[in-house]
């Protein structure tokens, strides 16, 4: 069985890909190989799934990107989410969060909202990439602040977190986990989380509604998805294993110390959910202006 994971190694799609293939390995008796192809916004990995026999061997590791946001971000996509895809199981989600260099003098939401309409210029935010979930959370702060923001797009969360540890830039609405140990050593102060709860992971920390951004929510999942026409059987199948593996205390426990927080959808409840994502990010895409080719 082939996992394509359409993000590079060592990110947090990697990260939970690699913890639930091992688990199907063992339930399954068969080696589970995943199989990195990152590149167009998860795009190519997506597509070579899309394209793949329905026979329940190659799945791929489906997040906010490709099976969300490039929905409306992109002017040409190469597969239809709706159409070329059969949801399995829905496993994880990550909270962004907000996270200032520990040099920047504010220590809450509301002090960086009155710091930025001080400062002369404003304030400029990092993110991953155009289009990705943390540059249109920095698009949904700025919108709902008023903030006067410059956006800064970096090729991936490693360089642009080099640059906020550096205080180059002055904040980051970064997917949890990577953040996760920078906020550990001190290194960056994290002012908010973008759930809709609080992080096991921080939980002293508020999330943005409790810290005075009402109805601001954001982050990314993952979830797993066969090419359409997939087998109900071979579906059902898989979707008891993949249930099975995050039931597993040790799994678990490792999903929430990465900042990870299991979210539980089958088919169809993760079929909706996708729905409701797709919705949900193509209005934020237009508000922002974001495209991509």
């Amino acid at each position: 069985m082939k996992l394509v994971v359409p993000m590079a190694a060592g990110g947090n799609g990697d990260i939970i890909a690699r913890l639930i293939g091992k688990d199907l390995a063992q339930l399954l008796g068969q080696p589970v190989l995943v199989d990195n192809r990152p590149g167009a916004g998860g795009n190519i990995g997506a597509d070579a799934v899309a394209k793949s026999p329905a026979d329940g061997y190659t799945l791929v590791l489906g997040a906010v990107g490709t099976h969300a946001i490039n929905a409306s971000l992109y002017k040409r996509m190469p597969y239809d989410i709706r159409r070329d895809f059969t949801p399995i199981s829905m496993m994880a989600a990550v909270p962004n969060v907000l996270v200032v260099p520990a040099s920047l003098p504010v220590k809450s939401v509301q002090e960086l909202i009155d710091y930025g309409k001080k400062r002369s210029g404003g304030l400029n935010f990092a993110s991953s990439g155009a289009g990705s979930s943390i540059h249109l959370s920095g698009e949904m702060f700025k919108s709902m602040t008023g903030l006067q923001m410059t956006h800064v797009a970096y090729k991936g969360s490693a360089p642009a977190l080099t640059d906020l540890l550096a205080g180059q830039v002055d904040l980051m609405f970064d997917n949890l986990p990577t953040s996760l140990p920078h906020i550990q050593s001190g290194k960056l102060r994290a002012l908010a989380v973008t759930s809709t709860a609080r992080s096991a992971a921080l939980p002293d920390v508020p999330t943005m509604e409790q810290a005075g951004l009402k109805g601001f929510e954001a982050g990314s999942w993952f979830g797993i998805l066969a090419p359409a026409k997939t087998p109900p059987a071979v579906v059902e199948a898989l979707d008891r294993d993949i249930q099975a593996s995050m039931a597993r205390p040790e799994t678990r426990q490792a999903l929430l110390d990465r900042g990870f927080q299991p979210a539980i959808k089958g088919p169809r409840a993760f079929a909706t959910y996708i729905d409701q994502e797709i919705a949900k990010w193509g209005a934020i895409v237009k508000a922002s202006g974001a495209t991509a080719d």
